[in-house]
C-alpha cells in the first residue's frame, strides 16, 4: 500500500481524498445506528413533502462560486 504524506497536500487535495474515501465505502460498510435511521427517514419525509422546494446541487454549487 502506497503511503500519503498528507501534511503536503493542500486542504483542496485533503477533501477530495476524503472524498475518494468515502466513496469507496459500501453502504453495508457504514451501518447506521436506530436513531440515524430514524431521523434519515425524517429527513426524506420532509423532503419529499417540499420537494418544490428542493434545490439541485448544481444550483448549490453557482452558489457558492459567487461568495
Amino acid at each position: 500500500m502506497a503511503t500519503v504524506d498528507i501534511s503536503r497536500m493542500s486542504p483542496r487535495e485533503r477533501l477530495d481524498l476524503i472524498g475518494q474515501l468515502w466513496d469507496s465505502l459500501d453502504p453495508q460498510d457504514v451501518p447506521l445506528t436506530p436513531a440515524q435511521t430514524a431521523e434519515l427517514e425524517r429527513r426524506m419525509a420532509t423532503f419529499e413533502a417540499d420537494i418544490s422546494e428542493a434545490v439541485t446541487l448544481e444550483e448549490i454549487e453557482r452558489a457558492l462560486d459567487r461568495n
